[in-house]
């Protein structure tokens, strides 16, 4: 179940945040070689393989992730799309050596490199996997979506969110790290980096209601043991008010890195 809520945020992000996805899908296509082999790493729910395999119709995609559940959804979504012929999974942990994912032509890493026990030893194995003049692109989270800003139960959320960062802070994630200088050290060149302030207002359509709701219940959920009795419930009582609230917004944060081999 917990898999399941996961694919559903993750598909819903893709959904409602579609702007900042089409102009990163679009801006990797236009500088992604010709016929281009490209490595999906921690391809998830599979939102960039689809899009750059729409985007980028003479490529071949490789998704890589440590979860069959969200492996089978993507190959459902890929057969669903009529690209199951463009499409290939491989089952893999990324901390532990990699299977021969290379030659490939573009390495697309979004939201996946924080996870990364070693990002160095990630990214040199990404540089090992590129071709020459190969592409490479992280996208990374500055923050987690805010749903309540300028609402009464604001800082609700807020409480929520700072739990979830100790949290995260504590389990050694690598948010927050200097991408930029990582993927130089690691032998990467032309290094370019571009930020997306993503402030979407009211009135928001219903499935942005659904994003909240998932996003928010697996906040409560993960973080049972970590927020006060009087927190836990009042994120719940939130929670339930979503489906006929009109002052809902999103706001996020994103940066994208694109690189060359």
């Amino acid at each position: 179940m917990a898999h399941d809520h996961l694919i559903e945020m993750l598909d819903l992000d893709a959904e409602v945040l579609h702007d900042y996805h089409r102009d990163l899908i679009a801006w990797a296509g236009r500088e992604a070689a010709d016929h281009p082999r490209i490595v999906d790493l921690g391809a998830g729910s599979g939102t960039g393989s689809l899009s750059l395999a729409r985007e980028l119709p003479d490529a071949q995609v490789t998704a890589v992730d440590v979860s069959p559940e969200m492996l089978a959804h993507l190959r459902s979504r890929a057969e669903a799309a009529g690209l199951s012929d463009r499409i290939r999974t491989v089952e893999a942990d990324l901390d532990q050596p990699w299977p021969d994912l290379g030659p490939a032509d573009v390495i697309w890493a979004s939201a996946s490199m924080h996870h990364m026990a070693d990002p160095g030893r990630a990214l040199a194995s990404a540089f090992g996997a590129l071709q020459p003049g190969g592409l490479l692109v992280i996208a990374e989270l500055e923050s987690f979506p805010r749903f309540l800003a300028g609402t009464p139960d604001e800082e609700v959320e807020l409480r929520g969110h700072d739990a979830a960062a100790k949290r995260r802070h504590e389990a050694g994630l690598h948010m927050h790290e200097n991408w930029g200088d990582r993927i130089a050290q690691a032998g990467f060149t032309e290094v370019t980096e571009r930020h997306f302030d993503i402030d979407l207002r009211p009135p928001l359509p219903a499935a942005a209601t659904r994003y909240a709701k998932v996003t928010l219940h697996r906040m409560a959920h993960g973080l049972a043991d970590r927020l006060s009795p009087t927190d836990l419930a009042d994120l719940e009582k939130v929670i339930t008010t979503l489906p006929t609230r009109a002052d809902l917004s999103i706001r996020t944060e994103r940066t994208v890195w694109l690189a060359r081999r």
